[in-house]
């Protein structure tokens, strides 16, 4: 294998393939932004949506960083979940570092999307991207909330264990 990936080899492949993988993650991130500014509007987390919450839960405070559970996220979030892991599908072919990549990609897809959706909603910004006005994100690490923070480092970690046994290989050939 070269060492900028071989499209065969997605997503477990080397750099160029690293490369496409997560600027598709980014497009697509971009573009759920948009559905969900269509869908919300300026109540952000579902606030405004006909869907059930469960709004106290200790489970909620340790996976959910303090956010209510609700009906379109438990949903949505499956979905996407089961897009990121489609190629496996396609492939018929599964391995732990292409899942570690996966993983990866839907962090990271979460996160963009998540501040996506205030940057290119008409009723947030820049400006109103603060723990004043975004009550749902609980708890803040200067300018951005912490699971922007956790999740980007549990990405790049995932990301660069998915290469250890990669480099090796691509040694030895």
């Amino acid at each position: 294998m070269s060492p900028d990936g071989d499209a065969a080899d997605f997503p477990g492949g080397g750099r160029r393939a690293l490369a496409t993988m997560l600027a598709m993650t980014l497009l697509l991130a971009y573009f759920f932004a948009n559905v969900e500014i269509q869908i919300e509007g300026p109540a952000g987390w579902a606030a405004a949506l006909p869907t059930w919450r469960i709004e106290q839960h200790w489970l909620l405070d340790l996976f959910w960083g303090g956010r209510p559970m609700t009906g379109y996220h438990a949903w949505i979030f499956s979905f996407m979940a089961l897009v990121f892991h489609f190629p496996f599908a396609l492939a018929a072919r599964w391995n732990w570092r292409a899942e570690l990549r996966v993983v990866a990609c839907i962090m990271i897809f979460w996160i963009t999307e998540d501040l996506l959706w205030f940057l290119c909603n008409p009723a947030y910004g820049w400006r109103r991207f603060a723990p004043a006005d975004v009550p749902w994100h609980k708890h803040w690490i200067g300018a951005l909330p912490q699971d922007y923070w956790v999740y980007f480092a549990v990405a790049g970690f995932l990301l660069v264990l998915s290469s250890i046994g990669r480099r090796r290989a691509d040694v030895a050939r």
